[in-house]
C-alpha cells in the first residue's frame, strides 16, 4: 500500500514476505547451478592442468554453495511469523545468517593462503600450468560476473541485505578469477610463482569480504541503528501525519532487512486522549505503509507545553 501524496524519495517499495522469499530462492538456486558447475569445473581441471590458482578459485566457487545453503536456510526460516518467544518475528535469522556466512568466508581464505605460503616457501616445486586452464579461468569470469549482477538486482528490488551480501560473494568470485586467470598467464609465460601468488591473493580477497559480512551483522545484531537519510525519510513521513506538528527522539534498530523505530511525536495538547492516541495510529500505519519498518513505538507529547520525560533525569525504559 502507499500513499499518492507522498514524495517519490521517501517511499520504499514494499513486497510481501512471500514475495522476497520467492526472489531469494529464485536466485539462490541459479547461484547454486552455476556454482556447482563452475566448482566442479574448475577443480577438476585445475588439478589436470597443475594450476593451484585455478584449484583455489574452484574452493572459493565451491564454499559458495554453502554460502547459498545458509541463505536457503535462512530465507526459510525468518519468513515465520511472530511468536510467544519472539514477539517481532523471526527476520533476524538473516542476520546471523550473514554472520555465518562471514566466518565460512573468513575460514576459506586462511586456508588458501596457507596453502598458497606452502608453495611460494618450495618455489621448485610449482609446476608448469597447461593452457586449458587459461581458458576455463576466463569462463569463469564471464559466467561470475554476470551472476553477479543477476544476483544484485534481485536482492537491490527486495531490499534484502543478505542477498546483497551474497550477490557481491559472486562479485568477489568475479574479480578472483580474474586474478586467476592472470596468475595463470604469468605461469605459461616463464613465472611460475605467479600461480600460488594468485591463489594468495584469492585468499586474501575471500577473507576481507568474510570479516566485513561477519563485522556488519554483529553490528546489527547489536541494534544498530539505519542511515541517516532513511531517518530523515521515516521523520517526514511522520511530520506529514495530520494533526503531528512536531517530531523528536527518532529511534531506529535492524530487525534483519526490516526496521523497528522508536518515536515522539508531538499534537496539541488540548486535545482528548482519545485524538492523541488516534493521532499516533494514523503516524504508525503511514510509516509502516511507505517504508520496509516492522513496528513503529510512538509516545505522544504535548506541543509547546511542560514534557516531564524530558524535565526529568533520564530513567530506565519509557512512558508511552
Amino acid at each position: 500500500m502507499q500513499f499518492k501524496d507522498a514524495p517519490p524519495d521517501h517511499e520504499d517499495t514494499q513486497y510481501s514476505s512471500a514475495e522476497r522469499s520467492a526472489a531469494a530462492s529464485r536466485s539462490t538456486w541459479v547461484s547454486v547451478v552455476v556454482n556447482t558447475a563452475l566448482s566442479a569445473t574448475q577443480i577438476v581441471v585445475g588439478a589436470l592442468t597443475h594450476s593451484q590458482g585455478l584449484v583455489a578459485d574452484g574452493i572459493h566457487s565451491l564454499s559458495d554453495l554453502v554460502s547459498d545453503a545458509v541463505v536457503l536456510f535462512a530465507n526459510h526460516h525468518s519468513q515465520k511469523e511472530a511468536d510467544e518467544d519472539h514477539p517481532y518475528g523471526h527476520q533476524r535469522f538473516e542476520t546471523a545468517a550473514s554472520l555465518v556466512l562471514g566466518l565460512i568466508l573468513l575460514a576459506v581464505g586462511a586456508g588458501m593462503l596457507w596453502a598458497a605460503v606452502l608453495k611460494l616457501q618450495s618455489p621448485e616445486s610449482v609446476p608448469q600450468v597447461h593452457g586449458v586452464a587459461l581458458w576455463v579461468a576466463g569462463a569463469a569470469l564471464v559466467s561470475k560476473e554476470l551472476l553477479f549482477r543477476y544476483m544484485l538486482m534481485i536482492a537491490k528490488r527486495v531490499k534484502s541485505s543478505l542477498l546483497v551480501a551474497n550477490a557481491w560473494h559472486a562479485r568477489s568470485d568475479a574479480a578472483s578469477s580474474l586474478v586467476v586467470g592472470a596468475g595463470i598467464a604469468g605461469n605459461l609465460a616463464g613465472f611460475p610463482l605467479l600461480d600460488p601468488i594468485a591463489a594468495l591473493i584469492v585468499g586474501l580477497m575471500v577473507g576481507r569480504m568474510g570479516w566485513q559480512f561477519a563485522w556488519d551483522a554483529l553490528h546489527d545484531l547489536m541494534d544498530r541503528a539505519v542511515d541517516e537519510e532513511e531517518v530523515a525519510a521515516i521523520r517526514q513521513t511522520l511530520v506529514e501525519t495530520p494533526g503531528v506538528i512536531g517530531v523528536h527522539d527518532v529511534r531506529t534498530r535492524r530487525m534483519g532487512d526490516m526496521i523497528v523505530v522508536d518515536a515522539h511525536i508531538e499534537v496539541d495538547a488540548r486535545l482528548t486522549v482519545e485524538a492523541g492516541h488516534d493521532i499516533a495510529v494514523a503516524a504508525q500505519h503511514r510509516v509502516m505503509a511507505r517504508h520496509r519498518v516492522l513496528n513503529l513505538m510512538t509516545h505522544v507529547d504535548p506541543w509547546k507545553r511542560p514534557d516531564l520525560d524530558h524535565q526529568l533525569p533520564a530513567q530506565t525504559g519509557s512512558v508511552s
